[in-house]
């Protein structure tokens, strides 16, 4: 059976948007403190797990949906504080850090709730009606969650002190340094922002998954592409990004298998790296 045009469109928005949200902290986090975190899958995990372990506790889903970034973040604080700091001039070594954080996290989660799935029921279950398909009203609540928090994001980073400052560390770290900048705090708070992002996509998207310890997995590998094809990074570079890769899986998809679409899209993002490698080479020549 045909699949109407619009909701295929309407699912692609949802896919790159809700990636957005995982790419765009890893934008962050990659941008101003250099290092590749392999735990930012297990963050989002953090975020769904701990939606869930507040609605078992009989705050609701509200509760939870505030809770999970805000946990997250400052867990994402800790991690940086901890771990990454005192690696950071050493890339290989913070990347092997951050997997065995990843790890901990994830064997912990296992160790709290078990190796089984879980189910959180959405909030909302009413639909709308779409091209003459219902179409769930929480997918639409989720999508417009991820916009504003990328609205908000833009917002921090292009309207704010704190924005101006984390753009400058970004651009020239030893210069924003010497000019006065806490460049290490900077680091914290960006680390723990990215993190807030990451969890806040795993309690909205909980509802829509399967939420077990492998979670996480399937985000970490199409955030990063969405991150390194990005052009001129930044995060309207992110948008383009979690667009392509997030939003162009769930187009092909939808004509062919999953696998085929995961094939395409990483096929997409290696010309598009490609690309992008051959015009930097031509402007150093």
């Amino acid at each position: 059976m045909p699949v109407d045009p619009l909701l295929l469109l309407l699912d692609a928005a949802g896919a790159a948007l809700t990636l957005l949200l995982v790419a765009s902290g890893l934008a962050i986090t990659f941008g101003l403190v250099g290092v590749i975190n392999l735990a930012h899958g297990e963050l989002l995990l953090a975020g769904a797990y701990t939606l869930l372990a507040v609605e078992r506790a009989g705050f609701g889903f509200w509760i939870g949906l505030l809770t999970a970034p805000l946990l997250v973040g400052a867990l994402g604080v800790v991690l940086q504080l901890a771990v990454v700091r005192r690696l950071r001039t050493r890339p290989l070594d913070a990347l092997l850090a951050t997997w065995a954080v990843a790890l901990v996290i994830r064997q912990s989660i296992v160790a709290l709730f078990g190796p089984a799935s879980h189910t959180i029921d959405p909030p909302v279950t009413a639909t709308v009606l779409v091209a003459g398909s219902p179409y769930p009203v929480y997918r639409l609540l989720v999508m417009s969650l991820a916009l504003l928090a990328t609205a908000f994001t833009a917002w921090l980073l292009f309207a704010t002190r704190l924005g101006l400052s984390i753009r400058g560390a970004v651009a020239d770290r030893e210069l924003a340094a010497t000019s006065g900048l806490a460049v290490g705090r900077l680091d914290a708070l960006a680390f723990g922002y990215g993190a807030a992002l990451a969890g806040l996509a795993g309690a909205a998207t909980a509802p829509l998954m399967s939420v077990d310890p492998q979670m996480g997995v399937g985000f970490l590998l199409p955030a990063f592409l969405a991150v390194l094809v990005a052009p001129g990074g930044g995060l309207a570079g992110t948008v383009f990004g979690a667009g392509i890769v997030g939003g162009g899986e769930s187009l092909v998809a939808g004509f062919t298998s999953p696998v085929l679409a995961q094939l395409a899209v990483l096929l997409a993002a290696v010309v598009l790296l490609r690309r992008a490698a051959g015009r930097r080479a031509g402007r150093e020549r």
